[in-house]
């Protein structure tokens, strides 16, 4: 495969995104997890476009400001949802998706595209068609999972073809894959936040109830209401873990409600979207983290629990069976009730073995830092596009001739 190498440094980088931004009192805001990785990117080009939906709004709970002067977005139509109407009203403002992001790819000089997402799909298709240095990062679960949308198979089939030509940063290693499908991670934690992780005083693992956290969007696909089901499920036996449910979502209604005709309602409390910096604190609180979603690539709640020391339970997806094995984790298949009580019934019931989980998975999680992502990247950066006779795209320093294996 023939690679796009740059003849000087890219300076003006255009990000393809499907995540809304928010513009409100004179400032962008994004979902904060995210918003944390592009401010690393725009540390490392010194002009940073995103082509993205763009609110004119008050951002949600969750959001955090894009404060890098260096960083604007480029506002692209938002469309899609499900249902016939809403997938017509797409298909008939195709034509002007790929004018809007067309013009914004012309007049940048490097491309990152952010999939799945309908953006992500018309990135693919057009970035490689302006023969400028391009990567790609697919945030999903990279290998195929039954009810998978059509869209994102054909994204991945797109990013593994010599038509992308270009680097597809994915979560975990996969085998028989083309070698520009690079193993990577993500970390939305600096090195002050992960201090605050080791400094976290160590659990009581005998202490009755136990205190359970969930931390992702309120979806169908996240799978909040078999965790509410599961603990129902544990209650007769006298087992009644309490649970905070923190974010949002178009689920929370139908899920407060079920709440309630499970008779949980003294077991559960629904926090809703808040800051990173609150969630760490629900972090430090806990004992049991459970993810169990239909999909999943690198969750960054399960990452960030595990730093904290949480034991974390989680779907035997994407590269989450990666991340809890060697005794790090417990898995369940996503969907399964009767699993999932058992994996919380298992920790409960041995305290030892809970807090030797825990040590195991806070050693392994505390070296991801946005600050080991960030020399990641750039070493990534560095590898793929860096011309031949020149050094590393910000340092001038020697050849490079390998690229190197990140995860």
């Amino acid at each position: 495969m023939t690679m796009i190498l740059p003849a000087r440094t890219p300076r003006k980088l255009l990000i393809v995104s499907h995540v809304p931004h928010f513009q409100a009192h004179g400032c962008l805001f994004a979902y904060g997890p995210y918003a944390k990785e592009i401010e690393v990117w725009a540390e490392l080009f010194p002009e940073v476009v995103i082509a993205a939906p763009l609110r004119l709004e008050a951002p949600p709970g969750d959001a955090l400001a894009l404060s890098r002067p260096n960083l604007s977005v480029a506002p692209q139509l938002e469309t899609g949802g499900d249902g016939l109407r809403n997938q017509a009203l797409q298909a008939l403002a195709l034509p002007r998706h790929a004018w809007r992001l067309a013009r914004a790819m012309r007049q940048a000089d490097a491309i990152h595209v952010r999939c799945p997402g309908n953006l992500g799909l018309l990135g693919c298709l057009l970035a490689p068609a302006f023969r400028k240095p391009r990567v790609a990062k697919y945030a999903g679960q990279w290998s195929d999972y039954p009810g998978e949308p059509r869209a994102w198979r054909w994204q991945k089939a797109l990013l593994r073809s010599r038509w992308w030509g270009g680097p597809v940063l994915v979560y975990g290693r996969w085998p028989n894959e083309p070698p520009h499908v690079v193993p990577f991670f993500t970390s939305v934690m600096d090195d002050a936040q992960m201090s605050r992780a080791r400094l976290a005083p160590p659990r009581d693992w005998s202490r009755q109830p136990l205190e359970v956290l969930f931390v992702g969007r309120l979806s169908a696909p996240k799978n909040a209401d078999v965790l509410l089901r599961a603990l129902a499920m544990l209650r007769p036996e006298g087992l009644c873990p309490r649970l905070k449910v923190v974010g949002d979502g178009p689920l929370r209604g139908e899920l407060e409600a079920l709440a309630r005709a499970l008779e949980l309602d003294r077991q559960v409390s629904f926090q809703g979207a808040v800051p990173l910096a609150e969630v760490l604190d629900f972090y430090e609180q806990a004992h049991i983290l459970v993810l169990a979603s239909r999909s999943e690539g690198w969750p960054k709640a399960i990452a960030e629990a595990m730093a904290f020391g949480l034991v974390c339970i989680g779907a035997n997806r994407g590269l989450v069976p990666q991340m809890l094995g060697e005794g790090r984790g417990l898995l369940v298949e996503p969907g399964d009730v009767a699993a999932l009580a058992g994996r919380i019934r298992e920790v409960a019931a041995d305290a030892v073995a809970a807090a030797r989980m825990s040590e195991r998975a806070a050693a392994w999680a505390r070296q991801f830092t946005l600050g080991a992502f960030k020399a990641a990247l750039q070493q990534q950066l560095d590898s793929w596009w860096a011309p031949q006779d020149c050094g590393p795209l910000t340092t001038g320093r020697g050849p490079r001739t390998t690229r190197p294996e990140v995860l």
